[in-house]
């Protein structure tokens, strides 16, 4: 498979046959792109009508990637903040002992680590007996929570991959530009994600 167009038989199309065979020759003249930065101002981003073909459009695309970067920051700080309500909402529920299942008493009995400890708050003391969780702890698939979820997932994530394509293009303007949001987003709403993410 040549990665040369053909334009037409003669000696363009013998040019991109030679071009093929010395692709899958030997191996020393193999077809490999060049990974350099660049600071051609009509690098095409995402398509190529997307080309400046000025400074003032080089400019403006070089803005829009700081504000898309700067959004990508305010994704992850609005997800953080989500989850953080949910478990919020998840901590106040209350759980019901069904019929059939062991009480929280009889666990408690059976506990070789629960500590009973006396608990005070607003001058009113209250005994209460302190025990450790076992394992791991699911929170339940929920209607509200998980498709609301899978969705600021799939936005951050679809905002990072345009990020990283036009970081690809190997423009230093756009690479700087990435930079900058991500660098002004952080400032911005950096405090409310969580640690890890980027």
């Amino acid at each position: 498979m040549s990665l040369l167009p053909r334009h037409g038989a003669g000696a363009d199309a013998s040019h991109a046959d030679a071009a093929m065979d010395m692709g899958h020759g030997s191996g020393s003249g193999s077809m490999m792109m060049a990974m350099v930065f660049q600071t051609n101002m009509a690098t095409p981003l995402y398509a190529d009508s997307w080309t400046p073909k000025s400074a003032g459009a080089y400019a403006g695309t070089c803005i829009f990637l700081i504000v898309l970067a700067i959004v990508g920051r305010l994704l992850l700080a609005a997800r953080s903040l989500q989850e953080a309500r949910w478990l919020d909402k998840d901590m106040k529920r209350r759980y019901v002992a069904a019929q059939g299942k062991s009480s929280l008493s009889e666990r408690v009995s059976s506990d070789t680590l629960a500590k009973p400890m006396t608990l005070t708050a607003n001058g009113v003391e209250e005994s209460v007996v302190v025990v450790a969780r076992t394992g791991s702890m699911t929170r339940p698939w929920r209607f509200s929570v998980d498709p609301v979820r899978a969705v600021m997932d799939t936005v951050i994530v679809g905002v990072g991959y345009l990020l990283m394509l036009a970081v690809m293009t190997m423009n230093v303007g756009y690479f700087i530009s990435v930079l900058a949001g991500v660098f002004a987003g952080s400032l911005a709403v950096g405090r409310y994600s969580s640690a890890g993410e980027h």
